[in-house]
């Protein structure tokens, strides 16, 4: 019997209309039938702040923790804003980051993202990889997806309605199944 892969997916934009957030559902959807994609919402997590962390974590910041260390495999859909992450993600992760157990350490990732413009949200990608690295994450490399002029490629309800699209995704997400399973066998 096959295990079933849980993954959590972490979508950078909160409105509900995102094309990330489609993004990261179509992933869902295309995912190997060994994956299971559970979306978590992290509108709770406070700003961080060096004095609120020396008196605890925030109960909203320990729930989120806890669940990305019972998972196998981290999905992030996020637009670019200002060339690189957005400010509230990075706010996310970096409360997650804080001590020495934080659930990052080893945590298979794949990363898309999607905007309105031809880049796809490339130099996002970029900043992101290089916090992931630093966390001592294992992001997936390749394939890379881009998804470039997004609007175009999703219908109203959110759909993908793009072919090539949806190939680059499905690849993605069975490169990822592979992933976390040469990350678990190098773990021991």
């Amino acid at each position: 019997m096959t295990k079933t892969l849980d993954i959590v997916g972490i979508c950078g934009s909160l409105r509900k209309a995102s094309l990330n957030r489609a993004a990261l559902r179509l992933a869902g959807e295309l995912m190997p039938p060994t994956m299971k994609l559970d979306i978590i919402d992290w509108r709770g997590v406070p700003v961080f702040d060096g004095d609120v962390f020396a008196q605890g974590l925030p109960p909203a910041v320990a729930t989120l923790r806890e669940r990305l260390h019972r998972a196998d495999g981290i999905v992030i859909a996020t637009p670019e804003y200002n060339f690189s992450v957005p400010g509230g993600l990075k706010n996310f992760i970096d409360w997650v980051s804080r001590g020495d157990d934080h659930p990052w350490t080893g945590k298979p990732v794949a990363m898309l993202s999607a905007s309105g413009g031809p880049l796809g949200g490339a130099r996002m990608q970029y900043d992101l990889r290089k916090v992931m690295l630093y966390l001592n994450a294992a992001p997936l490399v390749k394939p890379e997806v881009f998804i470039g002029m997004a609007p175009s490629k999703f219908d109203a309800e959110g759909r993908c309605t793009d072919e090539t699209t949806k190939k680059f995704v499905g690849d993605q997400m069975a490169a990822f199944e592979r992933w976390i399973a040469a990350n678990a066998r190098m773990r021991g």
